[in-house]
């Protein structure tokens, strides 16, 4: 009995205090890319959700159903074939469900890698991102900046990072505008993004990379295009 109070009020804790967390980062998206991310994320969960629950269901109802009784000591229960319908059911849902997950999956992938949607006509912002121990560089080729740590993009315009690494391998990560891609040396690789709300974001490398790990952190700063452009100024004034 005390153990089960116990294991009770863990579940009472672990509920009230993660009911104090704030939202998750990749479900709380600010751009079309990861907007796509959270809503095959939640799919997801909806579809795991709904098997668990009709399991859960059926196991309590076979539990009660087929419960011991007391029968004779000679009874010998019946021989039972296997049921094909149950067969059918049981090996067809979880390949329907991952026939249907690997299709979302695949198209998701396209629409991600490509320039965000609603975006295709604009010219994007270059950007190039590049990561060693343990910072971020930030490159604006087309406004002759530089920035060290700290990013800031013009909301409503189609971004384009150019990813590369002075070190090991990094992992370039907005979680809010989208998933993460990998920074390598000796190649460039591209990620496209798009902000659609002004706001500070997080982001991060989320890779590890060594002792540094824990700090290779960068700041994200959306503005409108306005801004974004006194901010230009600015720092070619300072």
């Amino acid at each position: 009995m005390k153990i089960k109070w116990f294991f009770l009020s863990m579940v009472i804790t672990i509920a009230t205090v993660l009911a104090g967390c704030e939202p998750v980062m990749v479900l709380d998206p600010k751009g079309p890319q990861a907007e796509r991310q959270a809503h095959d994320i939640l799919l997801s969960i909806g579809i795991m959700a709904f098997v668990i629950i009709v399991v859960f269901v059926l196991l309590v109802y076979m539990l009660v159903k087929y419960r011991a009784s007391k029968m004779p000591e000679d009874y010998e229960p019946p021989h039972i074939e296997g049921n094909p319908w149950v067969e059918a059911i049981c090996i067809g849902i979880p390949i329907l469900i991952v026939g249907y997950l690997s299709v979302v999956s695949v198209q998701s992938n396209y629409i991600v890698e490509s320039a965000p949607q609603g975006y295709e006509e604009q010219e994007p912002l270059v950007i190039y991102a590049s990561s060693s121990d343990w910072k971020w560089h930030f490159s604006y080729p087309e406004e002759d900046i530089e920035t060290v740590n700290y990013l800031y993009i013009p909301t409503d315009r189609p971004l384009e990072f150019r990813l590369y690494s002075y070190g090991p391998i990094t992992s370039f990560w907005i979680p809010q505008l989208g998933g993460q891609k990998y920074a390598m040396a000796d190649m460039i690789t591209t990620l496209h993004l798009a902000a659609d709300e002004q706001g500070e974001l997080m982001g991060r490398n989320a890779n590890f990379s060594g002792k540094g790990f824990a700090e290779n952190r960068f700041s994200v700063n959306a503005v409108s295009p306005k801004d974004f452009e006194e901010w230009v100024d600015e720092v070619k004034e300072t």
